[in-house]
């Protein structure tokens, strides 16, 4: 059953997941709107579908990963959508970080059509894609993820977390905090500076102790090295924070520091353009204070990390 694997949406992230699947002896169909995208994947082997519709009628499992709720509904119900192909018997796996509330609805047309469904938002950034170490919340029916598991494997770390959508929401708390965070750490960080504190020796005794968290380990280098890591755009920060506000409404909970945060990251986007990295968040402070936050030292780029077996 699990032998075919389709793969839709070949960004930073999508790329690396696909060609994980396609190290791990998956026989792999792909999708893009750009067919250079692809390049990699089918120079090893990968075949090309000129369309959603095309990918499902040749796999048995299908793998999304593109920008959120708009682009995910255009890949079921548009023109040579998944749902104009064949449905019947197939499980579809939603890597996007998305709106747990609309998918419930939408994925209702997929399981009426004869499929099943899991969502798998992942999180880490473009380094643990390509490593295949990326943690997926996995949601849905044991019999949907336990056909599932294979491909998931073959990518990452499953972390089950319940029922289809609740992988959403916990990608969405999870992106709630990262984001919280950075926009902290930018504070904190050039205060540090400007009390006398070097920022490389702020880092070394900050980590490990309660002021750490993934965005203090992996995301500082960035800021050091002043690419502010474009590999992960505002613009897709601003869609995360654009659903967790949704999630927020819907559940009525207060907000106030998220939606600091989000104000913040909207600030960023305004100053430097949503195509900047997702630590300019930081920049802002930094350019603010008149300070500059650079660090001397050998820090690779997340998205030039290499993949154990290359």
């Amino acid at each position: 059953m699990t032998n075919k694997i389709g793969f839709i949406g070949l960004g930073n992230m999508g790329g690396a997941a696909a060609r994980n699947i396609q190290r791990a002896g998956f026989d792999l169909t792909v999708y893009d709107l750009r067919k250079e995208a692809a390049s990699k994947l089918l120079a090893h082997g990968a075949h090309w579908a000129n369309s959603p519709a095309e990918v499902i009628n040749q796999v048995d499992i299908v793998v999304t990963m593109v920008f959120g709720p708009k682009q995910v509904a255009q890949v079921l119900q548009g023109e040579d959508g998944l749902l104009a192909g064949r449905c019947a018997g197939k499980l579809w796996i939603d890597l996007t970080t998305n709106s747990p509330m609309a998918m419930r609805e939408l994925v209702v047309f997929f399981e009426q059509a004869g499929g099943m469904v899991v969502d798998a938002p992942v999180t880490g950034s473009v380094d643990s894609a390509i490593r295949g170490d990326m943690i997926m919340f996995v949601g849905g029916s044991e019999a949907a993820v336990t056909l599932a598991q294979p491909v998931l494997q073959a990518m990452g770390e499953i972390r089950r977390v319940g029922q289809y959508g609740n992988g959403y929401v916990a990608k969405l708390v999870n992106n709630q905090l990262w984001k919280i965070h950075a926009a902290a750490i930018g504070e904190a960080m050039v205060m540090a500076k400007l009390a006398g504190l070097e920022p490389d020796v702020w880092w070394a005794a900050m980590k490990g102790g309660a002021a750490d968290s993934f965005v203090m380990q992996h995301d500082v280098p960035s800021i050091f090295a002043g690419h502010y890591d474009p590999s992960f755009r505002l613009a897709l920060c601003l869609k995360d924070l654009g659903l967790i506000d949704e999630l927020i409404q819907h559940t009525g909970v207060r907000s106030e520091l998220t939606q600091a945060t989000y104000a913040r990251f909207r600030e960023a986007a305004a100053r430097y353009g949503d195509h900047a990295g997702e630590m300019t968040v930081c920049k802002l402070i930094e350019d603010d204070a008149g300070v500059a936050l650079r660090v001397a030292g050998d820090w690779v780029p997340p998205w030039e990390v290499k993949h154990p077996g290359d």
